[in-house]
């Protein structure tokens, strides 16, 4: 329990009512938790909007490159608050991170989160990238934004993605979960009210339903091969259970983590399970890269 009491320290510090301070200190944290010495990171800007290259400075592959996105409820978080992430994807993986800054809620609600992540998509494919050289990345709000974009492409009928590795993917605005409730006492990191205000955020008016702001509505047929990891303890859980038992369904490829004891995004922590689970999404996007 001790560990779970320290998540919840540390995200007090995150969990801060005021938008502009609760991004500020999720940048610090991407600051010092996100420095790794083996990464080289290069900073670009995609038409008016602020990316980065995440690169081990070592030989590695140049062939395949993943897109992230990243998450925060589509309010906060950034490239430099995902570089937790980013940078252990680079080194597991030794492929290309382009992880991108995407407008945020409410200043910026639905779509403007959609509208930049296919602006970063429609770069790849300039920089002469194929779809499916491409594999889509992302953590919660990231792993909506991930799906939302593969609906997107697929309803303009474009080529899709090689996969999609998901972390603790928020697929449902609904909240019609049932973890919702048997996981809010364990849950050190989210709860009910956090997303609420984030949902009112990001797609206050919308139709909650419609499949680019709840991915779990659309239509998941020919969907690329998923990867999603999950933790046993977070609010999000069905989330994940019920956007795998969709896919399954659609024929999509899919396989499931779910880590016991785990919290929402662990993968961020630096310690031993979090970089594990790292390995596992590695291992999938190589094998779908054979």
């Amino acid at each position: 329990m001790n560990l779970m009491n320290l998540i919840k320290r540390v995200h007090s510090v995150v969990e801060n009512v005021d938008i502009e301070k609760h991004r500020q200190s999720q940048d610090h944290f991407g600051a010092i938790l996100g420095n790794s010495k083996d990464t080289v990171i290069r900073e670009i800007v995609i038409e008016d909007m602020y990316a980065e290259w995440i690169s081990v400075n070592r030989a590695h592959m140049k062939k395949y490159v993943i897109l992230y996105c990243h998450g925060g409820g589509y309010s906060t978080g950034s490239s430099l608050y995902a570089r937790t992430l980013t940078t252990k994807l680079a080194m597991s993986t030794s492929m290309d991170v382009l992880c991108f800054d995407y407008r945020l809620a409410p200043e910026h609600p639905y779509p403007a989160a959609l509208e930049d992540a296919m602006k970063a998509w429609d770069y790849l494919m300039l920089l002469g990238y194929g779809a499916r050289d491409v594999m889509i990345a992302g953590d919660s709000a990231g792993g909506n934004l991930a799906l939302a974009l593969v609906h997107k492409l697929k309803s303009e009928n474009r080529l899709l993605p090689r996969g999609l590795a998901l972390m603790s993917p928020w697929t449902d605005l609904t909240a019609s979960g049932q973890s919702y409730q048997t996981r809010k006492d364990v849950d050190p990191v989210l709860d009910v009210d956090y997303i609420g205000q984030m949902v009112h955020n990001y797609a206050e008016g919308r139709d909650l339903k419609d499949p680019l702001i709840s991915p779990l509505f659309g239509d998941l047929t020919e969907f690329p091969s998923t990867y999603i990891q999950v933790g046993g303890n977070e609010v999000l859980l069905d989330d994940s259970v019920m956007l795998h038992e969709k896919m399954i369904k659609a024929n999509v490829p899919v396989r499931m983590d779910l880590f016991e004891g785990m919290w929402h995004v662990f993968q961020m922590s630096p310690f031993k399970t979090a970089y594990e689970a790292m390995d596992k999404n590695a291992e999938f996007i190589y094998n779908i890269c054979r």
